[in-house]
């Protein structure tokens, strides 16, 4: 099997630029949606949502996430 090789990051020269996907709000897998760099000390990512390209935003930790909706999901009906 060949190796995929994906571009060096050009913000910091360490890194490679990988692709995230993602699904739309119809579950429509959505392709290439994010690239981040492997780099934790860089942080760099491009994303596109609704035909924007935002560069740079701040990235979250999806336990917060996972924290919300379980706590969402135990609400008590006494």
């Amino acid at each position: 099997m060949d190796a995929i090789a994906f571009p060096k990051c050009q913000k910091c020269g360490q890194g490679d630029l990988v692709p995230l996907s993602d699904f739309g709000n119809q579950g429509a897998p959505i392709h290439y949606k994010a690239w981040v760099c492997t780099n934790p000390d860089c942080g760099y990512n491009l994303k596109i949502r609704n035909g924007d390209v935002y560069i740079n935003e701040p990235i979250n930790s999806g336990v917060n996430n996972i924290r919300n909706r379980s706590n969402n999901n135990n609400t008590s009906l006494g």
